[in-house]
């Protein structure tokens, strides 16, 4: 029961980063109908920059803050400036343009800060806290703290602002959005700044786990692409309870099914991306779309 407890909040701090990345990536979909598949690489380079920062003689939490502001300014330029001329091209298009970010971040993080595993430093203590006779790592309860509160203050924003309700409006009625006066293609800018906030706050919690190098996030984004397939592509509350779904599957699976333990978990995501789309393309969450035959 002990070590059951430990998986299950284990999972859960695994499961919340997985959230958040598929979060980021809902609020791109939502807005282009497309996955950014350069959202990991951003996440990549936002935790490279604060590490940079706390080398510097920031202190972490202080270097987090000021990485959080400029991967927003990055993301609202990017889209600005590479993603705006191709917005109404076939989606087609902009997939290629995002795997055209996803190799440029890869190749500018390697020739930066080159491909050597570097330690990036917990901004929680490592010494575990004893609940009864379980003991929990902190690390882990911070993880699970830090994304939830993340996507709390994405949901407040989206759900009890005039912007969350411009930024909705803007993706789901952007026609009938202009006639009422907002200018959607900034909507759609400050979506790529959220989505990116929400991928670095991701990376920071994973990068102590995992090490910092310019790969890392490679494997998040599949976990968190099968988050979102499991809640539903266009459902930001699908994608958190895929999320945290998955990370506790997979840290079960892994602690008790010999054959599966660390090594088969990738396999697993890609093989609950493949059941999903042929029982319930939309997912959980998900709305099933209606076919005029």
């Amino acid at each position: 029961m002990q070590e059951l407890a430990q998986q299950v909040v284990s999972g859960l701090a695994t499961g919340s980063i997985f959230a958040s990345m598929a979060l980021a990536l809902v609020l791109i979909y939502r807005s282009m109908n497309v996955i950014n598949f350069a959202q990991g690489e951003m996440a990549m380079l936002s935790t490279f920059v604060a590490w940079e920062l706390n080398q510097r003689g920031l202190p972490i939490w202080a270097a987090f803050a000021l990485t959080i502001v400029i991967a927003f300014v990055g993301a609202v330029a990017l889209e600005r400036i590479v993603i705006r001329p191709v917005e109404g091209a076939a989606p087609l298009t902009i997939v290629i343009v995002t795997l055209g970010l996803f190799t440029a971040f890869n190749g500018i993080a390697g020739w930066i800060w080159g491909y050597v595993l570097k330690t990036f430093p917990s901004p929680f203590p490592t010494t575990p806290v004893r609940v009864g006779d379980v003991a929990f790592s902190l690390q882990d309860i911070g993880i699970i703290v830090v994304s939830l509160g993340t996507l709390l203050a994405i949901y407040l924003l989206f759900q009890k602002t005039k912007l969350g309700l411009a930024l909705r409006a803007s993706a789901l009625y952007p026609e009938q959005s202009r006639l009422a006066g907002i200018r959607v293609s900034w909507m759609l800018a400050l979506g790529w700044g959220l989505a990116s906030v929400v991928g670095a706050i991701s990376g920071f919690m994973v990068a102590p786990v995992v090490f910092l190098e310019p790969n890392m996030m490679q494997g998040i984004i599949v976990y968190a692409f099968a988050a979102a397939v499991l809640g539903g592509i266009e459902s930001p509350v699908g994608a958190v309870v895929g999320g945290l779904s998955l990370g506790v599957v997979l840290a079960l699976l892994g602690a008790y099914v010999d054959f599966i333990g660390t090594d088969l978990r990738l396999p697993v995501a890609f093989a609950i991306i493949v059941i999903v789309l042929m029982v319930r393309p939309a997912g959980l969450f998900g709305r099933q779309k209606a076919v005029r035959v």
